[in-house]
């Protein structure tokens, strides 16, 4: 479940005096307005001690000048996290919440030098394969489906409901998943990014991947999976997992959080208490994703190197195997960029990083959004905020900038395709809060103590049902 502002899995303990002071990443302090901590993050010069989670102690670089140089540096900044000396010392808490997202794994994110070569190009020559056309297509089915299960009922969370499923199905059908492994690979990879039990949800992922990567070799298919295996890299099978975790934790979180963003600036701006009502109004799609990847990048901080010995940055010391972050939303809103941020300039933001890692699909994953946006969009024109803007919440948490939910209204319709008999989706964190229901669920119904109960069908499973892909 999504962590609600005021009791986060990030959140630290009572009486801790990181809660006085200006240097955490987490909780809902943080989340409500990043940009002035980024401020304050400034005037310890381009980098600045932060504490991502407690007792994870991190540096974050500000600046955009010294952001590049660390991400163009791979001589001096390496990206594998076996370097981190607080880890291997066991000073680290197992059950951080961060440490999905920051422990190693043998894939593109975490490697260097000719191994990361070796592995980035097996991923950029598998996404390579894929036609844009038929992405497109891909992402309007899913969309359809999606907006179906809400259209009739006047009221919806595009967060919970729309911007979070999309792209978990999407990778679903990308990675060429049957039914079950896709439920537990859409209800893992959700449960990771919202730090809900992170060991348990890591255990669940690496299986339900490994059994992908073993049907896939047995079974290919036209999808990245196959496309992995068959590439001259030559990719073991745990290899093959952890691409497939990067590219999936690459394309998700972010990926929603991009549509949801995006989404929120284009209804603001008829808004009276709009943040900006030049920008939010009449707004096109290409351009809400333009100054969402300046103003609320969707991965606001990440991008961990080690430095391999002590570096001092324009006044600022780095240690030797301590994790460096960059803050993609600090140093698109560094002060030296004020030209390229009037003009909004695309290729100046960070919001996909530079460098040797930078992203690899920048392109696939700006089509997504734009799809995502567009059929929402043109399917539901009548969309309005059922909050003021600035009524909206923020999820805690150190790397993202992600809401908590996006409430909107609009004319109930029909749903365009007629009922399959299909068994519904399982209720999961992902749909609807309550305060946005137009009425409360009723009740089920008694079931006789002797009668099996049904095993509940996830997302995936039902999306297949529907459309028998």
């Amino acid at each position: 479940m999504d962590p609600s502002p005021g009791a986060t899995p990030y959140s630290a303990p009572a009486g801790c005096p990181m809660h006085q002071q200006q240097t955490s990443l987490y909780g809902p302090e943080f989340a409500a307005d990043p940009h002035r901590a980024y401020d304050a993050f400034r005037a310890h010069g381009p980098a600045a001690p932060i504490e991502l989670a407690p007792g994870v102690e991190a540096t974050l670089v500000v600046q955009h000048e010294a952001a590049l140089r660390v991400l163009q540096n791979p001589a001096l900044f390496a990206r594998d996290s076996r370097r981190w000396a607080a880890l291997r010392e066991g000073a680290i808490p197992m059950d951080s919440p961060v440490l999905p997202m920051m422990v190693y794994r043998p894939n593109c994110l975490f490697t260097d030098g000719a191994e990361h070569l070796r592995l980035r190009k097996a991923v950029t020559e598998s996404l390579a394969r894929l036609n844009s056309s038929r992405l497109s297509r891909d992402v309007e089915r899913i969309a359809d489906y999606l907006i179906d299960q809400f259209i009739e009922r006047g009221t919806a969370d595009l967060l919970n409901e729309y911007a979070k499923l999309l792209p978990l199905l999407l990778f679903n059908q990308l990675f060429g998943c049957p039914g079950d492994i896709g439920d537990r690979l859409t209800r893992s990879m959700s449960a990771i990014f919202d730090g809900d039990d992170v060991l348990r949800a890591n255990a669940e992922l690496t299986e339900c991947l490994m059994e992908l990567v073993a049907l896939k070799r047995r079974q290919p298919g036209e999808d990245i999976t196959s496309w992995l295996i068959q590439h001259p890299a030559g990719l073991r099978d745990e290899e093959l997992k952890d691409q497939l975790v990067m590219l999936m934790g690459a394309g998700v979180e972010p990926e929603r959080n991009l549509i949801g963003n995006a989404l929120l600036l284009m209804l603001s701006g008829d808004q009276p208490d709009g943040p900006d009502q030049r920008r939010g109004a009449g707004l096109l799609v290409e351009d809400a994703l333009d100054d969402v990847l300046w103003n609320n990048p969707p991965i606001a901080n990440y991008a961990t190197h080690y430095p391999v010995q002590d570096i001092e940055l324009d006044g600022v010391t780095l240690r030797a195997d301590t994790p460096v972050l960059i803050s993609f939303a600090a140093a698109n809103s560094d002060p030296g960029l004020t030209d390229a941020r009037q003009t909004l300039s695309k290729g100046a933001h960070l919001a996909w990083g530079a460098g040797p890692h930078v992203c690899p699909a920048k392109s696939p994953a700006t089509l997504i959004a734009l799809t995502a946006i567009e059929r929402i969009l043109n399917t539901v024109p009548d969309l309005a905020l059922a909050v003021p803007p600035s009524g909206v919440a923020w999820r805690p948490g150190p790397f993202h900038r992600a809401l908590v939910a996006l409430p909107v209204r609009f004319t109930p319709t029909a749903a365009r395709r007629a009922a399959t008999g299909a068994q519904a989706p399982a209720q999961t964190s992902a749909q609807l809060p309550d305060p946005y229901r137009s009425a409360a669920p009723a009740a089920p119904s008694p079931r006789h103590a002797t009668e099996p109960a049904k095993k509940s069908k996830g997302w995936w499973s039902s999306f297949l049902d529907v459309f028998r892909v």
